[in-house]
């Protein structure tokens, strides 16, 4: 019996995998996404298609753990700062949009359907999430991931993964099943989650911190790789355990361990058992998708499927407006966000057990949410132009791939003294700036200074990123974030990174950043202006000389002090205070 069942196993493998390999392919091939192959291959080779593989909720319940590591992921790119500097659009744009596109279909639902109030409400506000797995691949394909746009539909996103809480507990106080009263009332739940996350961040801090130092120490990477699948895992475990959303406790424990020097090394040992189980997941979908059910009503199902991408579009479109997005941008956020989500199929499931929902309405309306993701990367395409501001005679010229070897983002006094520097010593530099004023008056000295974005992965790659040996960042103040540096890196691992920091709390900031060299803007002028003083003092070369290796030396033991501690204060005994051997 067991010797059948492994070959079944196989034989599933076998249909699965090569059917995705295939579609996958070709769908990258014409720009919709890997996820449209999985869904493509799973209901190609699911029981209501060719009927090759079976036992689609079995996979499902398995590939779920795709969903819980994308989240973990998630969580490892968003430091606790940045979550805090996230906050207004995160509770602010993101809580509106849950509740007034939940509502808003809700409504269409319930005016066109005949369904009850309870029913369209339990249908009608899982639909107004969307789909976090497909849209942050989109925006990470796309570089824009770190933009502001891509920040703002993060912000969208993010709350929405938070939303599956309530979302539970209201369909849970809907209930119709006598046996869901036996469960904790949702103020309960409230407690619960707010107890399992104070719990999560104790353990993620005396507890797994640890232990990811000491195997660090050991240097055991296979002990690496299985400590940070035991940290999802446990994560997700406690919080199903308490009735919570397992994706949300995956989420908080990337959250805490974002700040640690592992982050970079967490997120490689995961990232391919993420991709594989993400992909089963949607392979699953696909499989569940009742093609019988679409054949019997399919006028409902597109029309049903149009009203919702209508519908969101037009409310998120409203709501970037209200949060001052130029009309473009509005545009682009509601057609990215605007179709239904995976944990719909999570709350559709849960709205059938609380005889909400008959199971054929919750297939029904799972086909509904598969056909409005495959509209996504459709209306991406058809819309571009339209979503493009037009080239105008502010913009210049954009940045082009000239094939240099060094690329400089940033041409003020800084970037312009290692611009020319580089120049001097034969390579070829592209330089980017956003300044138009500069730009001209560049262009009047003979340099060629391309208008753009370079804090955008799309912009450095169309200026010639990926072929560059040098990417220099000499930009004012803090405009790099070491998120931002590690994204770079990934898309660009040829290239040295070099950055123009503004002061010693910016080079702290950038510590666990995969960076060659960061230079504070004005040590080295500073160092210049001490040495003519003392020049002028009349001290001798050895003896400024020996002055300059004594600060630089205590300044680096300082600094890797501060790295190690986190703390600005850090080595104070290392600053020259007073001459030596005054009192």
């Amino acid at each position: 019996m067991e010797e059948h069942a492994q070959a079944f196993l196989l034989r599933d493998g076998f249909f699965l995998f090569g059917a995705a390999l295939g579609f996958v392919l070709i769908f990258r091939r014409f720009g919709l996404g890997a996820t449209l192959g999985y869904l493509a291959a799973g209901a190609l080779m699911g029981p209501h298609a060719l009927g090759l593989v079976g036992d689609a909720e079995g996979k499902a319940g398995f590939a779920e753990l795709g969903i819980t590591l994308l989240l973990f992921i998630v969580g490892l790119e968003l430091a606790p700062r940045r979550l805090w500097r996230m906050r207004h659009e995160i509770f602010g744009l993101g809580l509106l949009q849950v509740t007034t596109c939940g509502l808003a279909v809700s409504a269409v639902i319930w005016a066109t359907t005949g369904f009850t109030l309870t029913a369209s409400l339990a249908l009608g506000l899982p639909l107004g999430l969307s789909s976090t797995a497909q849209v942050l691949p989109m925006l990470q394909s796309a570089g824009r991931l770190h933009t502001p746009f891509g920040e703002r539909a993060f912000s969208i996103l993010l709350f929405q993964d938070l939303s599956i809480i309530p979302l539970v507990t209201i369909i849970a106080a809907m209930s119709r099943n006598p046996a869901a009263a036996e469960g904790p009332p949702g103020w309960m739940l409230v407690i619960y989650t707010v107890a399992a996350i104070a719990g999560l961040i104790a353990a993620g801090r005396f507890v797994i911190r640890p232990l990811f130092r000491l195997i660090g120490n050991l240097g055991e990477r296979e002990m690496f790789i299985f400590a940070a699948l035991f940290t999802v895992i446990a994560s997700a475990a406690l919080m199903q355990a308490l009735g919570l959303s397992s994706a949300l406790g995956a989420f908080i424990a990337g959250v805490m361990l974002a700040d640690t020097p592992y982050r970079h090394e967490l997120e490689a040992d995961v990232e391919p058992f993420r991709s594989i189980l993400l992909g089963l997941f949607f392979i699953s979908v696909g499989m569940m998708l009742d093609l019988s059910a679409i054949a019997e009503r399919p006028l409902f199902v597109l029309a049903m499927a149009a009203a919702l991408i209508v519908t969101k579009s037009v409310v998120i479109f409203i709501l970037a407006r209200l949060f001052r997005a130029n009309w473009r941008e509005a545009l682009a956020l509601g057609l990215l966000l605007s179709q239904g989500g995976e944990f719909g199929f999570v709350l559709f499931a849960q709205a059938t057990n609380a005889f909400l929902i008959d199971p054929e309405v919750a297939s029904l309306f799972g086909a509904i949410v598969t056909l409005s993701m495959v509209t996504t990367p459709f209306l991406m395409m058809a819309t571009r132009r339209i979503r493009q501001a037009p080239a105008g005679q502010e913009t210049r010229a954009e940045p082009q791939d000239d094939g240099a070897g060094a690329l400089i983002v940033g041409y003020g006094r800084f970037g312009q003294t290692v611009a020319q520097m580089l120049i001097a010593s034969g390579i070829e530099v592209t330089l980017i700036d956003t300044d138009v004023e500069m730009i001209d008056v560049a262009e009047n000295f003979g340099a060629k200074v391309y208008f753009g974005d370079g804090t955008r992965l799309d912009m450095l790659r169309q200026a010639g990123a990926g072929e560059a040996e040098v990417i220099a960042f000499c930009l004012d103040g803090d405009q790099v974030s070491e998120e931002f540096l590690a994204a770079v890196h990934k898309a660009f691992p040829r290239a040295q990174i070099y950055v123009r920091a503004f002061d010693r709390r910016s080079v702290l900031r950038l510590k666990g950043a995969p960076v060659n060299g960061v230079v504070r803007e004005v040590l080295e002028s500073a160092v210049v202006l001490a040495r003519t003083a003392l020049d002028g003092l009349g001290l001798a070369i050895e003896d400024i000389d020996k002055a300059e290796s004594d600060y630089r030396s205590r300044d680096r033991e300082r600094l890797k002090l501060q790295h190690e501690a986190g703390d600005l204060h850090e080595g104070r005994d290392r600053i020259f205070t007073q001459p030596e051997g005054s009192a």
